[in-house]
């Protein structure tokens, strides 16, 4: 059981929420991450993260180990699913982690959707929406949850997502016409910067590769202090 302060993270099996759970264990943080399934517990728990084992898509699993223990820091999600699924966590699993925190008290709520989010569609081309219109469409439904549950909130929309090492050229802005790429250690440790920032309170920022976007817009950077 935890018994110190901890960041609760759903996700953290693969993709964003692996390099997440990375840097905060680098970086001293105690972190709980849920997962499905036992699969990647091993390599989770060999990191220092303490794993519950909880479905998203199931409201009293969820709720169970939220309210097990004192309440985090925060949480972040970073979970999601791709157009193929028939069943996909992105609203109704980023749902069921809102309601949890709202009973808990969780004091911050960070969530991770992508560029093409409701407005930020405006960043996307045809193609683009086409391809990922049904699963957009789930995140902006959990993004507007969020935002109208009373939680304190960060939500970070990157762009399209590399694995390769961090480069350390991320940035946010609030600007949602920007797109780009970025490498997800650089959204982990973008991520991890907005745990600890005020200025990120109730934002919605989109995340890019200063070097890797696609054309030139006009934009400000956000500082997060």
């Amino acid at each position: 059981m935890t018994t110190e302060s901890y960041i609760f993270l759903a996700g953290a099996s693969r993709g964003v929420g692996r390099e997440i759970a990375n840097y905060l264990t680098k970086h001293n943080q105690k972190v709980k991450a849920m997962l499905r399934s036992p699969s990647s517990q091993p390599e989770l728990e060999a990191m220092g993260v303490e794993v519950v084992i909880a479905d998203a898509f199931d409201r009293e699993s969820v709720e169970k180990v939220m309210l097990a223990d004192k309440p985090p820091l925060a949480i972040i999600s970073t979970i999601g699913g791709v157009p193929k699924q028939e069943q996909r966590p992105d609203y109704i699993g980023n749902k069921n982690l809102i309601d949890a925190a709202v009973k808990a008290k969780v004091e911050k709520f960070i969530l991770i959707t992508s560029i093409g989010t409701a407005e930020s569609a405006a960043a996307l081309n045809e193609q683009a929406l086409s391809t990922l219109g049904k699963v957009l469409k789930e995140k902006e439904k959990a993004e507007k949850h969020l935002t109208e549950s009373g939680l304190t909130y960060t939500i970070i929309r990157p762009g399209g997502l590399k694995s390769e090492p961090a480069t350390g050229n991320g940035i946010l802005t609030e600007n949602y016409k920007v797109a780009g790429t970025i490498h997800r250690a650089d959204v982990a440790k973008l991520t991890c910067e907005c745990l600890y920032s005020q200025a990120a309170n109730n934002k919605i920022l989109s995340a890019v590769d200063r070097n890797m976007m696609y054309f030139q817009t006009d934009f400000e950077e956000f500082k997060l202090k």
